[in-house]
């Protein structure tokens, strides 16, 4: 009897084991890919007939009308008076954007900026129901016995594809510009849908697991089917997507921004101790620099520059009614993110200090982008449809993602992710960088030392091909 027990006993705890086993390993197995999202974006019913995947040649182009209406509107602005000394602490300082608006009523040029759009080849083409707008460049030339490496770069807001004019020559042309040039790239840069020239959905749910399906597709159309991808803002979670939905498909994730949604008790541990305790919780003294005080750096930093974002998660069509009506409220919404995204000190200058990195012809062709596109009501949804549901109850939130990663981590984002905390998300981490300096606009700012960065990374991955140990 007691040896009868005892063998029910053991299968008991066999049974709980196997149990225990397959929620620890199999179960992990079965979560570690995201489902790749099929959707119809497009206008009413999905149609019965097969979609046209022609990929058609596309250009920006601008009409008298255009131009004209533009004019109109600039010279009907209402501006308010700004407080005195307030600089930019409360917004766009409207002494510094009548300035803007001169000179984009007087010397901006458009029609030569739509040329200087369109010296990369762009093209259109229909996935999931809605056109989807891309620049793909080719290497002009290629060193001997090499071939290009197809790499994706997505953009976020208020950005566009804009901001990778002035990288994309640094990565398929790197030995002209005194870069080595040991891998040479492909680049194909995407609007996110409803950004720019691509169109918006036309139905709610539009996410960025939407979006990484969608350009996952693009990709595969093109006929790449291994693939680098680069990416900060929402570029950084429509790319992380993308890892973890074709983690065979993608080489490698280089990021210029990463987030970590997910926060566990270590993280909280960390933020209350890892100042004077910084070796216990992995952290850097430049870690520890950029985080603390963890309430001026952290807390009072996201509170002051989140607002934005939570209008945009939660009523973008009623604020977006006015931008959309208005180029100077557009050109003042934008404007402002440029200044403190780029510097939280420039909050303290009467222009933002926004010519100090960029120039306004820059500036102005990003701003007009969405004027013309009309996109700047859709791109506002896009945090709408990511943030609705509440932080980190998304399926991608709770799965890491095993592609090999870069991480470029500029000293002015906006947010400072350690790499201890990034590692819990991205658990392949091969290069974690202090850059010397940049803000959230990397690739517009600081276009060679982001460029450099991704060639070492992708140099990294190529010589141990890191992606085939995935």
């Amino acid at each position: 009897c007691s040896s009868l027990a005892g063998i029910m006993l053991l299968e008991v705890f066999l049974l709980l084991g196997s149990v225990i086993i397959y929620f620890l390993f199999y179960k992990k197995k079965e979560e570690e890919t995201l489902p790749f999202k099929e959707g119809w974006w497009g206008k009413g019913q999905k149609p019965d007939a097969e979609e046209d995947t022609t990929i058609r040649p596309f250009k920006v182009e601008t009409t008298e009308e255009e131009l004209s209406d533009l004019y109109r509107r600039l010279d009907q602005a209402r501006f308010t008076e700004p407080l005195e000394n307030s600089c930019f602490h409360y917004g766009t300082n409207s002494v510094y954007l009548k300035k803007v608006v001169s000179y984009w009523k007087n010397q901006f040029n458009w029609k030569k900026q739509v040329e200087v759009l369109n010296k990369y080849p762009q093209f259109k083409t229909k996935i999931q129901g809605i056109d989807i707008h891309f620049v793909h460049v080719k290497p002009p030339c290629l060193p001997e016995g090499q071939s290009a490496k197809p790499l994706l770069m997505v953009h976020g807001w208020p950005g566009s594809f804009y901001e990778f004019y002035k990288i994309i020559p640094l990565l398929t042309d790197p030995a002209s510009h005194g870069l080595s040039d040991e891998h040479v790239f492909e680049v194909i840069c995407p609007s996110i849908p409803g950004y720019g020239f691509s169109e918006a959905p036309h139905k709610k749910d539009f996410n960025s697991v939407s979006a990484a399906s969608v350009f996952y597709e693009l990709m595969l159309r093109l006929g790449f089917s291994e693939f680098y991808t680069q990416g900060g803002d929402w570029g950084w979670l429509i790319c992380t997507n993308l890892a973890q939905i074709a983690p065979t498909h993608v080489k490698g994730l280089h990021l210029n921004l990463a987030s970590v949604t997910n926060m566990g008790f270590t993280h909280l541990l960390s933020i209350l101790l890892g100042r004077y305790l910084p070796g216990l919780f992995a952290f850097q003294d430049e870690d520890v620099r950029r985080m603390f005080p963890f309430l001026k750096k952290g807390v009072y930093r996201i509170l002051m520059e989140s607002g934005y974002a939570h209008i945009q998660a939660t009523k973008p069509d009623t604020v977006g009614c006015g931008l959309n009506d208005s180029p100077v409220g557009l050109a003042a919404y934008i404007l402002e993110k440029f200044s403190t995204w780029t510097d939280p000190e420039f909050r303290s200058l009467e222009d933002g200090g926004l010519e100090r990195r960029f120039n306004l012809d820059d500036l102005l062709t990003n701003i007009m982008i969405y004027w013309v596109s009309g996109c700047i009501v859709s791109s506002m949804r896009f945090y709408k449809e990511n943030l609705q549901k509440g932080i980190g109850t998304q399926k991608h939130e709770r799965l890491t993602v095993q592609v090999p990663t870069g991480i470029a981590s500029f000293p002015n984002e906006i947010m400072h992710t350690p790499q201890a905390w990034a590692q819990k998300k991205y658990t392949n981490i091969v290069s974690f960088r202090f850059m010397a300096r940049g803000g959230h606009f990397a690739a517009l700012e600081e276009p060679e030392l982001l460029a450099e960065d991704i060639l070492q990374f992708v140099g990294k991955v190529e010589k141990e091909q890191l992606w085939r140990k995935k």
